[in-house]
């Protein structure tokens, strides 16, 4: 009788499993900050808002006249002191920063790459916290060294002048400290709103709007209405985070953050409720 051995052929080899990858608020946060760094309108919009601040500020120090007539309404009017001329800039800069905050958001729409950043991240709204959470203390930590450049600079211009402040007089630090808030926050309701209209164009012109036109065309309504209301106004509430002295008519610098940090919370509501339910 003869044996016959069978030979077992080896089983193949199963193909390695790739490691899965969870999707986390910190790597989304990192894709976001790589995004915006990328982009080259990012590097020049932020250069432009810190050009106009400081550059402003320094200009409007350096040509400071006590016997120059202020136009009623117009930029520096008001009270002026080195802090108001130094700032006078943040205006211009709202509008860059504004614009930035649109362009990182709105911008993916107009290429349609939100499609791309929304299936690798399917539940939507850690990509509005994370671009909110990236823009805002960038703007806030450069546009705060802004202030302080323009108000330093400005001392050079004001020296010997009566409306001239150092850093250690009280209120200065604290009204730098919050034009760089508020820029921060017009940088988050700039996302915001791009999110929210899935347009460029209109969400830029809802911004300038909103804070430019608005109180203007409020000033319209009748005078008992108009100054109940008008301290609440995204750009009043703003402005009284940084104004050194408080006016009669105006917001304490606490209120004014409360309420328009209020009112960037409203539009981020808003934005992060259609990015859930609308479609891309």
């Amino acid at each position: 009788m003869t044996t016959t051995t069978l030979s077992v052929a080896p089983a193949p080899e199963e193909p390695a499993t790739k490691p899965a990858y969870k999707v986390t608020g910190l790597r989304v946060l990192r894709s976001e900050w790589a995004k915006f760094w990328s982009l080259r309108s990012s590097w020049i919009t932020l250069a432009v808002a810190v050009v106009l601040l400081v550059a402003l500020g320094a200009i409007a120090s350096a040509t400071y006249s006590p016997d120059a007539v202020v136009p009623e309404n117009g930029p520096g009017s008001g009270t002026q002191d080195a802090v108001s001329l130094a700032l006078l800039g943040v205006t211009f800069a709202s509008l860059a920063v504004g614009v930035l905050g649109v362009l990182l958001s709105a911008g993916e729409y107009s290429t349609g790459m939100i499609r791309s950043t929304l299936a690798a991240v399917p539940r939507r709204l850690p990509v509005l916290w994370s671009k909110a959470a990236v823009i805002g203390p960038i703007v806030l930590v450069l546009t705060t060294l802004g202030a302080l450049a323009a108000f330093q600079l400005g001392t050079l211009g004001l020296d010997g002048e009566k409306i001239a402040l150092s850093l250690s007089d009280d209120g200065v630090l604290r009204s730098l400290a919050g034009a760089g808030v508020y820029l921060g926050l017009v940088a988050v309701a700039g996302v915001a709103l791009g999110v929210l209209l899935r347009s460029s164009a209109g969400a830029i012109a809802v911004l300038v709007g909103v804070l430019l036109i608005l109180p203007g065309l409020a000033s319209l309504l009748p005078d008992s209405l108009y100054d109940n209301i008008n301290p609440y106004f995204p750009s009043n509430a703003g402005s009284a985070m940084y104004s050194l002295h408080e006016s009669s008519d105006a917001l304490s610098p606490g209120a004014g953050l409360a309420v328009f940090a209020g009112w960037v919370a409203l539009t981020l509501a808003g934005a992060a409720f259609r990015l859930v339910r609308k479609d891309a």
